[in-house]
């Protein structure tokens, strides 16, 4: 453990036993002979006392100096020690949240008891929803994300450094070819395209790349707009001379939270770079100002840039944000096989706040009137390649309106599924006045819900589970209504 640790759990320790034994600091300091000022940075783990200064102590609170120094804690701290041994305060980079380590400690010093029961609370909800160190982390990324508008000036400019070193014009759609050439000549790349598709295990991955000897191995079964992310993404790492980084792609694990901000980060510049943020900005303009909404012409502004829904519908939470002003938007992926019958949301991100509709840890269906689900469904029931959809979705329980537009392809890492990307706009007084389509009364328009079970539409067709988290709300509503009028009666 880190001295600021073991200083840290010291302090605990003796403010815990100074407490239990009824006695002040002024108490503590008046046998002792230390002085209260003393006493109270080393309960707040910011000084560590001598040997003979422990003897005081551990004679005054008749207690032993083995206890005292001893690393272990009883059951009511015990999460703040597995907190703070397990490190985890030193793998997410607290200072890009403003927050400085120091200040976590000294709250956990200042009320130990209250934050241990905080802490624990959180176990205990970790647990229930299957959270893993994992899903903290993404969640932890999808919170810097929303606390920045998911746009990153230095990331922007440093993409434009990039194009004007190696003479890219922005202004028109690269290739392959232009990425892949900058790979090897410059970065010393060797780029192998067999080696992946000989071993079925690695059928959902893209690439690997094997550092110690430059080796990008891509797989065969890679389109051209795939293949472009990938080796964008490469460059960037070498760009921004990033080496805490994953090697895979998709991801298989990560080891630290740099390594998940940096795959973020890279993904970024990837997909500045394959849309140009000015070009796209002029391009949604015009289409913004458009008085109807066609998902033909929606089709052709995404085709003009990238052939993948996904990198398109990403960016686009970059620069609507930014350059738009509109930053009531969410982002959502879902993922689902025939087979099994069930949708996963495996990606969502909400910018401004928690909007509808956010992802469920509960098992439960997902509303089946979700443009993002229906696209999916009427993909499986044709030889299209690619649906796209849209809808202004009413959400049942709030006033909330959204356009939803989604896009569903066969999903490209793994076979037998088909996966969706939809992008929301929150409809109000400012998104009206930007995006002129949005008051074109041809879009069709539907009440939908979040889940099955918490939704109260009782003429739902698409119900595919009964609302039984409402139905549980109004038998404890009638026994509360029942409890009240006897209680009246007897009063």
């Amino acid at each position: 453990m880190e001295e600021e640790y073991i200083r840290l759990i010291f302090g605990l320790k003796l403010k815990q036993i100074r407490t239990e034994k009824n006695l002040s600091l002024f108490g503590l300091a008046k046998m002792t002979g230390l002085s209260k000022s003393y006493l109270n940075e080393i309960e707040k783990g910011k000084k560590y006392p001598k040997r003979d200064k422990i003897v005081l102590l551990s004679e005054a609170l008749e207690t032993t100096y083995d206890q005292l120094v001893s690393l272990k804690l009883d059951k009511n701290l015990a999460p703040i020690g597995e907190i703070l041994q397990s490190r985890i305060l030193k793998e997410i980079p607290l200072d890009i949240f403003g927050i400085k380590e120091s200040d976590l400690i000294d709250i956990i010093a200042e009320a130990p008891v209250k934050v241990n029961a905080f802490i624990s609370t959180l176990f205990e909800i970790a647990k229930h929803y299957n959270l893993t160190r994992e899903s903290f982390f993404l969640a932890a990324l999808r919170s810097y994300q929303e606390a920045n508008n998911n746009y990153f000036e230095e990331i922007e400019l440093q993409v434009e450094k990039f194009a004007k070193a190696y003479s890219l014009d922005l202004n028109k759609r690269l290739n392959s070819k232009d990425f892949e050439e900058i790979l090897v000549e410059e970065y010393g790349y060797t780029i192998e395209n067999d080696e992946l598709t000989q071993h079925k295990e690695l059928n959902n991955l893209r690439s690997v790349f094997v550092p110690s000897s430059k080796t990008l191995l891509v797989s065969s079964e890679t389109d051209d707009s795939q293949r472009m992310f990938i080796y964008a993404k490469e460059i960037a790492y070498n760009f921004l001379n990033i080496t805490d980084r994953l090697f895979t792609f998709s991801w298989i694990k990560f080891d630290s939270f740099d390594q998940v901000l940096n795959n973020f980060i890279a993904s970024y510049f990837a997909g500045a770079l394959l849309i140009p943020r000015k070009s796209l900005v002029a391009s949604l303009k015009t289409f913004f100002d458009k008085k109807t909404f066609s998902t033909n012409d929606f089709q052709m502004l995404m085709e003009g840039f990238t052939d993948s829904p996904e990198t398109f519908y990403q960016r686009l939470t970059n620069v609507l944000p930014k350059d738009f002003n509109l930053k009531n938007l969410f982002f959502l992926r879902f993922s689902y096989k025939p087979e099994r019958g069930d949708f996963q949301l495996t990606k969502e991100l909400h910018i401004t706040n928690l909007l509808e509709p956010h992802a469920n840890e509960r098992n439960e269906h997902y509303c089946r009137r979700w443009i993002s689900l229906k696209t999916i469904q009427d993909l499986t029931e044709t030889t299209e390649n690619h649906v796209l959809d849209s809808q202004i979705s009413s959400y049942n329980h709030t006033d909330n309106e959204y356009f939803v537009i989604s896009s569903a392809t066969k999903d490209p890492f793994r076979k037998g599924y088909y996966r969706s990307i939809a992008l929301g706009i929150m409809i109000n007084q400012h998104s009206l006045s930007r995006i002129a389509f949005l008051q074109d009364e041809n879009i069709k328009r539907r009440k939908v819900g979040v889940t099955c079970e918490s939704c109260s539409i009782s003429d739902c067709l698409e119900r595919v589970a009964p609302p039984k988290n409402l139905e549980r709300k109004a038998r404890f509503l009638q026994t509360d209504m029942v409890v009240k009028e006897i209680m009246e009666k007897y009063k």
